[in-house]
């Protein structure tokens, strides 16, 4: 079973972590259109579409990889204090009272989203002669069956977590810097970093 929760989670991370060359694209993009607009005095009418479709592609594509490293925003203050089998239990039931129903109806009205606009060929009316939108709007009911499946496989965990007290594990990923342990490397104390904020603030001051 760990290793099909594995799998899922792997297929989530290497989406997430390709999709995000987006951001590359997207700021190359805007960087150019900048620079043409101002410099060039040559701007492009679609490039407004583009920069839409560039993160909303992003910002859909990544949602499984989010939720693979369970890294989506939660009401931390009160649930850190609930036992493991207690979140299990309160995750599971939003899973089954909102994700689910949430999502497949996110997967349905995409797929139909999708499908109308490419009966018609649907091109964007931001703009004069817009872009084609209809591979954009694909990515709605493609996006959100990946948060389906990575959805599923969170359903699991909590119900693996109900029946043995603890969470199992994930796939690792990029982690936030290790402060404490950055300080060790570099032989750094609390008392040297407090003796550089001093100097700064008279460096300032004067």
């Amino acid at each position: 079973m760990q290793k099909t929760l594995f799998f899922v989670d792997k297929i989530s991370t290497w989406v997430g972590q390709a999709f995000s060359w987006f951001i590359v694209a997207l700021t190359l993009h805007v960087s150019w259109e900048v620079f043409s607009r101002y410099v060039l005095d040559n701007p492009r009418a679609w490039a407004f579409d583009v920069m839409i479709m560039f993160y909303g592609t992003l910002f859909m594509m990544a949602g499984a990889y989010t939720l693979a490293k369970n890294g989506h925003v939660r009401g931390d203050v009160i649930y850190g204090f609930f036992s493991p089998r207690a979140q299990a239990a309160v995750d599971l039931t939003l899973y089954i009272v909102f994700f689910i129903p949430g999502v497949v109806a996110l997967v349905w009205a995409g797929y139909t989203y999708a499908a109308e606009s490419w009966a018609i060929n649907e091109h964007s009316n931001i703009t004069s002669e817009g872009p084609p939108v209809y591979p954009f709007k694909t990515v709605i009911p493609l996006a959100g069956a990946f948060v389906l499946v990575q959805g599923i496989v969170e359903i699991i965990r909590c119900i693996i977590c109900l029946k043995t007290g603890h969470w199992p594990s994930r796939e690792e990923d990029v982690v936030e810097v290790d402060v404490d342990k950055l300080k060790q490397e570099l032989h750094v104390k609390d008392e040297d970093i407090q003796k550089l904020d001093q100097y700064v603030v008279k460096q300032e001051r004067k």
